[in-house]
């Protein structure tokens, strides 16, 4: 008796102490559900009105980017079977990534970074999009009736839904979601995540430091310059890599007057998101912690919290696979419309390529929407499929190893030539960065206006 009373008290010892863990349990998944959902409603979130985000007829009823037609039910469980039973997300996503310079409170402002984020949850990949901004669509039409515009311009005429309006007809897709991210946000987020490791040519660390005078103001932190070595150790060609700030990163993504212009800024900006990215991922709890303070205030989405916090847990841990920039096929320095724009050549031609980026070997045919837009962009431009250049200028990053400049001066000197500057050497001397580039005012036509500045030189 005593000894069964010894063994009952035990198994009532063991069963407190495990009612106890649970209890505990419990409590610490209270308490970090509390603070989640503490940190996430932080988040700006919005309602669409989504009969004002418009898509063309096709895209609801084909397969375009996970939608999937009836004649692929069958296909379409075949993959869904084989996807990873861990997760709850299968197929395609997309959600636009839209970055904002909101300081001057203006719910009427340019969308000058435009981003595609297909996410591809069988795959576990990220591919990334960038709409340059100065692409000549069809934007929805204005006060003034206009129709056709630089891309940037459709969320300074109707907001998100005109954005997302602009994107799903002119490119045939069907995106619902988006975030928008102010830019300032970005400096404090890289300093916490402890900078970022980014490879610069010479040209471009002057233009870094030029912008940083700027960004680092603006961003209440000391400027702080990048060293630039001497011509023997980094010359025109050569890349070198250096470790950033996050005045440095931003002022790095802000870039737009080297080779590849407009279009490189795009990819310097894709590049940045997925450094931070990486560094997210083996960022500490504290760490995490802080940037959440410092993004989530600074985000204004249509996402929900729990769909943040849902989706979040599974997309951290996937990969940035690809990225590049829309159009694929253009011409630049073309005035259509009194615009000096990027012109897709053709815009049929440009959309079909996309959906291959996103998803080679997809069956796609462009829509009648999207074939009417091209056909009348080709009609006041005077471009057709008979004019798409056989090169564009892609803003693809350059990366020059000692090695790649070993073979070159092996040539150079086999050949008699020099290539150890860039073929536009004006910026290897430091007089550039006192003549050329910055001043307070500066501004890409010449004129000068410090608030004009800021606002053409958004984030």
């Amino acid at each position: 008796m005593q000894m069964f009373r010894k063994l009952r008290d035990q198994r009532g010892a063991a069963g407190t102490i495990i009612m106890t863990v649970v209890l505990v349990i419990l409590a610490g998944v209270l308490v970090v559900s509390l603070f989640v959902a503490r940190k996430f409603a932080l988040i700006n979130t919005v309602e669409l009105d989504m009969d004002n985000v418009k898509t063309s007829a096709e895209v609801n009823t084909s397969e375009v980017l996970g939608e999937t037609a009836q004649g692929d039910v069958a296909e379409a469980e075949e993959q869904t079977a084989e996807a990873d039973v861990s997760s709850p997300y299968s197929g395609i996503q997309m959600i636009a990534l839209v970055g904002v310079d909101t300081r001057e409170a203006n719910d009427a402002m340019n969308s000058d970074t435009m981003i595609i984020a297909c996410i591809n949850h069988d795959e576990k990949t990220i591919k990334l999009a960038s709409i340059y901004r100065d692409t000549y669509l069809n934007v929805g039409e204005n006060q003034y009736g206009i129709t056709y515009d630089k891309a940037n311009a459709a969320y300074n005429y109707g907001g998100p839904e005109e954005m997302l309006t602009m994107m799903n007809l002119n490119l045939d897709l069907n995106i619902t979601q988006f975030a928008t991210v102010d830019f300032g946000c970005l400096t404090k987020t890289i300093d916490l995540l402890g900078g970022l490791d980014i490879d610069l040519t010479r040209e471009e660390i002057i233009h870094l430091n030029n912008y940083n005078v700027e960004t680092s103001e603006a961003a209440g932190v000391e400027y702080e310059e990048v060293e630039l070595p001497p011509e023997t150790e980094l010359d025109g060609a050569k890349t070198m890599t250096f470790h950033l700030n996050g005045s440095q990163s931003v002022s790095y993504a802000r870039i737009r007057y080297t080779t590849g212009n407009d279009f490189r800024r795009a990819a310097r900006q894709r590049l940045v998101i997925e450094k931070i990215m990486e560094k997210a991922k083996t960022a500490g709890l504290g760490t995490i912690n802080s940037v959440l303070d410092t993004v989530l205030p600074n985000v204004t989405t249509n996402l929900t919290s729990s769909e943040i916090i849902d989706m979040a847990q599974y997309v951290l841990n996937y990969s940035i696979t690809d990225q590049t920039g829309f159009p694929f096929d253009h011409v630049e320095g073309v005035e259509v419309d009194g615009l000096d724009c990027v012109l897709p050549v053709t815009l049929k031609t440009n959309v079909i390529q996309l959906h291959l980026f996103f998803q080679p070997g997809v069956n796609y045919t462009p829509s009648a929407t999207v074939e009417e837009y091209s056909e009348y962009i080709t009609m006041v431009s005077g471009y057709g499929e008979e004019d798409i250049p056989q090169e564009s200028e892609s803003g693809e990053i350059p990366t020059w190893t000692q090695e790649l400049q070993d073979q070159q001066d092996a040539a150079d000197a086999a050949n008699g030539t020099d290539s150890s500057v860039s073929a536009d050497d004006s910026y290897s001397d430091e007089s550039y960065y006192d003549e050329s580039y910055y001043d307070e005012n500066y501004y890409d036509d010449g004129s000068y206006s410090e608030e004009s500045y800021y606002e053409e030189e958004s984030y």
